[in-house]
Protein backbone atom coordinates (compact mmCIF):
# COMPACT_ATOMS: atom_id res chain seq x y z
CA UNK A 1 0.00 0.00 0.00
CA UNK A 2 1.42 3.37 -0.97
CA UNK A 3 1.03 6.48 1.13
CA UNK A 4 -2.02 8.59 0.28
CA UNK A 5 -1.43 11.74 -1.72
CA UNK A 6 -2.15 15.16 -0.27
CA UNK A 7 -5.49 15.26 -2.14
CA UNK A 8 -6.45 11.82 -0.80
CA UNK A 9 -5.57 12.86 2.75
CA UNK A 10 -7.65 16.03 2.42
CA UNK A 11 -10.59 14.02 1.06
CA UNK A 12 -10.29 11.53 3.93
CA UNK A 13 -10.09 14.17 6.65
CA UNK A 14 -12.97 16.12 5.07
CA UNK A 15 -15.15 13.00 4.98
CA UNK A 16 -14.24 12.21 8.61
CA UNK A 17 -15.08 15.75 9.68
CA UNK A 18 -18.47 15.61 7.90
CA UNK A 19 -19.29 12.28 9.53
CA UNK A 20 -18.29 13.51 13.00
CA UNK A 21 -20.32 16.70 12.50
CA UNK A 22 -23.35 14.61 11.55
CA UNK A 23 -22.91 12.49 14.69
CA UNK A 24 -22.64 15.62 16.83
CA UNK A 25 -25.77 17.13 15.29
CA UNK A 26 -27.75 13.90 15.67
CA UNK A 27 -26.77 13.00 19.23
CA UNK A 28 -24.49 10.14 18.13
CA UNK A 29 -27.31 8.45 16.13
CA UNK A 30 -25.21 6.71 13.47
CA UNK A 31 -28.30 5.53 11.58
CA UNK A 32 -28.92 9.13 10.48
CA UNK A 33 -25.35 9.47 9.19
CA UNK A 34 -24.99 6.41 6.97
CA UNK A 35 -24.21 8.36 3.78
CA UNK A 36 -21.44 10.24 5.59
CA UNK A 37 -20.09 7.00 7.08
CA UNK A 38 -20.00 5.38 3.65
CA UNK A 39 -18.13 8.37 2.19
CA UNK A 40 -15.72 8.33 5.15
CA UNK A 41 -14.99 4.62 4.77
CA UNK A 42 -14.56 4.84 1.00
CA UNK A 43 -12.14 7.80 1.14
CA UNK A 44 -9.94 6.70 4.04
CA UNK A 45 -7.63 3.72 4.44
CA UNK A 46 -9.19 1.12 6.76
CA UNK A 47 -6.42 1.59 9.36
CA UNK A 48 -7.23 5.30 9.49
CA UNK A 49 -10.95 4.61 9.95
CA UNK A 50 -10.16 2.33 12.92
CA UNK A 51 -7.83 4.95 14.40
CA UNK A 52 -10.28 7.84 13.92
CA UNK A 53 -13.16 5.82 15.41
CA UNK A 54 -11.08 4.99 18.50
CA UNK A 55 -9.94 8.60 18.69
CA UNK A 56 -13.53 9.87 18.67
CA UNK A 57 -14.51 7.42 21.42
CA UNK A 58 -11.56 8.58 23.51
CA UNK A 59 -12.31 12.27 22.96
CA UNK A 60 -15.98 11.78 23.94
CA UNK A 61 -14.93 9.84 27.05
CA UNK A 62 -12.42 12.55 27.98
CA UNK A 63 -15.05 15.26 27.44
CA UNK A 64 -17.51 13.46 29.73
CA UNK A 65 -14.84 12.81 32.33
CA UNK A 66 -13.78 16.47 32.44
CA UNK A 67 -17.40 17.60 32.73
CA UNK A 68 -18.03 15.15 35.58
CA UNK A 69 -20.67 13.34 33.54
CA UNK A 70 -18.95 9.99 33.01
CA UNK A 71 -20.89 7.03 34.34
CA UNK A 72 -18.93 3.78 34.37
CA UNK A 73 -20.82 0.82 32.91
CA UNK A 74 -22.72 -1.27 35.40
CA UNK A 75 -21.07 -4.63 35.89
CA UNK A 76 -22.48 -7.61 37.62
CA UNK A 77 -20.20 -10.09 39.26
CA UNK A 78 -21.00 -13.74 38.90
CA UNK A 79 -20.11 -16.12 41.70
Amino acid sequence: MSAPSMEERKACWGAKDEYWKCLDENTEDASKCQKFRHSYESRCPQQWVKYFDKRRDFLKYKEQLEAGQYQPPQTTEKS
